[in-house]
């Protein structure tokens, strides 16, 4: 019998991609063998208040970007397309159902993890995937009854918040970027004195 496709959704704002989400992604998928790594941009994500997040089609671009050379990371449009508040569980929900053959996993990092207990049906996304968490070293992770959970340990300095905030300033040099997402930044006038510069 043939093994089963492994397929990881790994949702966030994305707010730009970065090379920690590809880091993430590339230690997830070398140590469980994925097939893929789902990218799911979110509409409006309902952990994050504040400044809202940079519009739809320029997330989407970036990652388009960023993952055009990484045949196994996937940018995908469905929280996009859905309603404005995204629910992880109910995008869990709608790939199981898609496909039921596929062993489907859930990306995340130590500090989601801690926080899922808090998240909006937590029981009906954990009924569908199997979660990895990204965890730094050391970083005491706790597992939960009735939630399946693969721990991944290492972590990646990179920083959306920084970035914005460098950009904001005015900085060129972007290490953490995919130059061609410098590249869609720069051209489309992003994150200049939208996220906090100058306040």
């Amino acid at each position: 019998m043939a093994e089963r496709r492994k397929s990881a959704l790994f949702g966030g704002t994305f707010d730009p991609v970065h090379a920690g989400h590809l880091w993430m992604a590339a230690a997830a998928r070398d140590a469980l063998g994925l097939d893929e790594v789902r990218f799911l941009p979110c509409r409006l994500s309902p952990h994050k208040t504040g400044t809202p997040p940079t519009p739809a089609a320029d997330r989407l671009e970036m990652l388009r970007l960023a993952l055009a050379e990484i045949p196994w990371a996937v940018p995908d449009d469905f929280e996009l397309r859905g309603a404005e508040v995204s629910y992880s569980y109910q995008t869990a929900e709608h790939f199981f159902r898609s496909s039921p053959a596929t062993a489907w996993f859930w990306l995340m990092g130590g500090d989601q993890w801690r926080a899922l207990p808090r998240w909006t049906h937590p029981e009906r996304l954990a009924a569908c995937v199997e979660f990895i968490v990204i965890a730094r070293d050391g970083e005491p992770i706790e597992a939960r009854e009735g939630f399946r959970m693969r721990l991944v340990p290492g972590e990646h300095p990179a920083s959306a918040t920084r970035i914005r905030e460098a950009v904001g300033a005015g900085e060129t040099d972007h290490p953490w970027l995919a130059p061609a997402v410098a590249a869609h930044i720069a051209e489309r006038g992003l994150y200049r004195c939208r996220h906090g510069c100058g306040s």
